[in-house]
């Protein structure tokens, strides 16, 4: 699917706001692949263990339907930032409840059995090696300091430098030199 421009993206938000169904589902669609890594990349572990990352995609866009209507459309990077924003606040609540409940670990799915679910429509060598290669990715992503992996995060999921900064409380600068050695650091961990 092709990136609107800045003219139909902000009439895009501004059906939806307005009830437009098509507009909305649009909306929605064009963040869900920028929002799903944010999510893969942030959530950890703990919450990845118990819970899928589409879940908690779809639990954001709940509160992306609910808030909408408040939501002032300035552009395509803030349109990021606030669907990360709203991730990342559901992140820390999944964290808080992890950590905070007493759960039976029989009770939960194992994310390869949720992954086992794909071979219906894929074999299962194809399933196995995206395993494997999301899994070394993600792994390698959790290993670099958290500087790193946000600058990394947000820069390659859509956001600007200036944007990223403005976030990280840094300047362009540090983030562009967090961004350069994450990717190195990376690279290295990724090389077979």
């Amino acid at each position: 699917m092709s990136s609107p421009d800045a003219d139909d993206l902000a009439a895009i938000v501004h059906d939806a706001q307005r009830g437009d169904r098509d507009a909305l589902g649009r909306l929605l669609e064009l963040m869900q692949v920028p929002l799903t890594a944010f999510v893969r990349v942030r959530a950890g572990d703990l919450v990845l263990e118990r819970e899928s990352a589409h879940d908690i995609v779809q639990s954001v866009c709940r509160e992306v339907l609910e808030d909408l209507g408040a939501f002032r459309y300035r552009g395509d990077a803030e349109l990021r930032n606030w669907f990360f924003l709203l991730a990342t606040r559901k992140l820390l609540d999944r964290r808080k409840f992890h950590r905070r409940a007493r759960r039976d670990v029989g009770r939960e799915i194992a994310a390869d059995a949720l992954l086992d679910c794909y071979g219906a429509f894929a074999s299962p060598s194809r399933v196995a090696s995206a395993r494997e290669e999301l899994a070394r990715i993600e792994a390698a992503l959790q290993r670099l300091p958290a500087t790193q992996r946000d600058a990394i995060a947000y820069s390659r999921l859509g956001l600007s430098y200036t944007d990223v900064a403005e976030r990280m409380a840094a300047t362009e600068s540090a983030v562009r030199s967090l961004v350069s050695r994450g990717l190195a650091r990376l690279a290295d961990e990724l090389e077979p």
